[in-house]
């Protein structure tokens, strides 16, 4: 059930004294795009602000405008908590649950009472925890929501670079640069507008897109040429990275982005998973095609959830284990990768 309340939201924003804007856990192109981008758009009309994000993003993404504001509560813990204490409002953008955020963030910002807690969002089923809500699956993107609400905000006015430049990472990173199919022509038009805030699309593309290094490449190699697995049979894929292959290729945040794409793009192949090694438990990216719905499996199995084809979820079993587990569930499935074309 979409909920729009964009009047909830400005009412909370503008009598805000203290505003937090919070990214979820291992933060991509659209919780980051678009806090950035709200950022920029909340300090041009004089709201205070600040942006908190459970852990840094990778490398490809910390360049956008005003990242070295962002706050990490890894580790800028002490001072993380202390704008959460003071905060009037806290704004949850791109996620839909304060656990998406990881346990030491959530946990803290469970025990913030004094402030109204409001969300942003396009992923299902949000938790019936916050003051207003905005959450709509049909958009491609919260950063095509968090647009939209600037705005309803200024009565349609030109943003500036920085935040037209934030929202477009969003966007073209929660579409595959408008690759993935659209339910109208909102982002295309919300493109539009960026470009004509003067945004520079080809250099946004190669921050994002032709930013590699070495490692990353060579990780990407190791994992399509050794760890690759088709179960042809029942038309899914999947790749498993251990902790131990990660070290080996000096992993850092972001270096698996896209992944799992390569698995799914398989001729045949109507699923596909990346499962990494993170910490203490076992992360699993679901990808799959056409009107399969992989958020299910990742909901009802892996204590995850997201969109009809993308979702992730999480194991605390092994490896091994956690591969077993998976099999099996997958398998359950083979008719419906069958029928979904």
């Amino acid at each position: 059930m979409n909920t729009n309340d964009y009047n909830g939201l400005e009412h909370y924003i503008k009598g805000a004294k203290s505003l937090v804007l919070c990214t979820h856990a291992n933060p991509d192109g659209d919780t980051l795009g678009s806090c950035l981008g709200l950022f920029h758009f909340f300090k041009s009309i004089g709201i205070n602000c600040n942006i908190i994000s459970p852990d840094p993003s990778p490398s490809f993404l910390n360049w956008m405008p005003a990242y070295d504001q962002v706050y990490i509560y890894q580790s800028q813990k002490k001072e993380a908590d202390d704008l959460l204490q003071k905060a009037d409002v806290i704004f949850h953008v791109d996620y839909n649950a304060f656990h998406r955020t990881g346990d030491e963030m959530s946990k803290a910002l469970s025990q913030v009472k004094q402030a109204n807690h409001i969300i942003i969002d396009h992923h299902p089923n949000p938790d019936q925890v916050f003051k207003a809500y905005v959450s709509d699956t049909s958009a491609c993107s919260t950063a095509q929501l968090a647009f939209q609400l600037t705005q309803k905000m200024s009565n349609n006015s030109l943003l500036s670079l920085d935040a037209a430049t934030c929202f477009y990472v969003g966007l073209i990173t929660d579409t595959g640069s408008f690759s993935y199919g659209m339910a109208d022509e909102k982002p295309y038009l919300i493109g539009a507008e960026l470009v004509r805030a003067g945004i520079d699309d080809k250099w946004i593309h190669e921050k994002i897109y032709s930013n590699n290094t070495q490692n990353r490449l060579k990780l990407m190699g190791y994992a399509l040429s050794e760890k690759l697995i088709v179960i042809k049979e029942q038309h899914w894929a999947y790749i498993s990275l251990t902790k131990e292959e990660l070290d080996k290729y000096n992993y850092q945040a972001g270096d698996t982005e896209g992944l799992v794409n390569y698995a799914l793009s398989i001729e045949g192949v109507k699923a596909a998973v990346l499962l990494t090694h993170k910490k203490d438990k076992i992360r699993l990216s679901f990808r799959s095609k056409a009107q399969f719905a992989i958020n299910g499996i990742a909901s009802k199995n892996f204590d995850g959830g997201g969109h009809l084809n993308a979702a992730g979820g999480n194991s605390l079993l092994s490896m091994d284990e956690t591969i077993i587990k998976l099999k099996q569930v997958m398998s359950l499935h083979t008719a419906d990768f069958s029928n979904n074309n």
